[in-house]
């Protein structure tokens, strides 16, 4: 009598995304989204050089990823980070804010220590 065994199968691990978007960031990026003619395929997030800590936060409408880039899906939003950007991201959360002054989106990152006193903020 033959004996089989049946190998272990493990869930696929899904990857937990460097960088966070709030509800209402989610919801302004997909509004604006919609906007576009053609509609974008989803959002890029990256670090690119400059600003006064060495660095600043680019967001960006994609039509796909490329080749080194890591896409995670957030409440049906495609967001395109870049493996170079992946680790400056990490634990960074992104909310959309509306104030008397004005509207966009705010860059929490726990990784930066900004001392010019600029923030992180992008403008709609």
């Amino acid at each position: 009598m033959a004996t089989t065994t049946t190998p272990e199968v493990k869930p696929a691990e899904t990857k937990k995304a460097p960088i966070s978007l709030t509800a209402s960031a989610i919801a302004k990026v997909k509004e604006t989204m919609a906007q576009q003619n053609p509609v974008p395929a989803g959002l890029r997030v990256g670090v690119v050089g400059g600003g006064c800590s060495g660095f600043s936060y680019s967001m960006q409408f994609e039509n796909g990823a490329g080749m080194m880039d890591k896409v995670f899906d957030m409440d049906g939003l495609k967001v395109y980070v870049d493996a170079t950007s992946v680790m400056y991201l990490n634990g960074c959360v992104v909310d959309y804010v509306e104030t008397l002054e004005g509207a966009g989106f705010k860059f929490e990152n726990p990784n930066v220590k900004s001392t010019c006193g600029c923030g992180s903020s992008f403008s709609v």
